[in-house]
């Protein structure tokens, strides 16, 4: 999923403008959002690059014993 499919992007624009009324005004954005997130949930391909990802998270983790997150962050420089 290299880019973001247009329906991500629709629904986004739907909420900014609709502010608390995004309940009642995006609903049908909503519902093509969740067709294409199930579509993704169901594709075998799509979970296999997801749990080789998180095996390969988990075992760097039980490795150094620091969160991916925190992995990422940079370290302060001595002043």
């Amino acid at each position: 999923m290299a880019e973001d499919p247009p329906v991500f992007k629709t629904f986004t624009k739907c909420c900014q403008e609709s502010g608390f009324l995004m309940v009642v005004k995006c609903q049908q954005e909503n519902a093509a959002l969740k067709q294409c997130l199930t579509t993704y949930y169901n594709d075998p391909a799509f979970y296999e690059e997801c749990k080789i990802e998180y095996l390969k998270q988990r075992e760097e983790f039980r490795a150094t014993g620091i969160p991916a997150k925190q992995r990422q962050q940079k370290l302060p420089t001595s002043m």
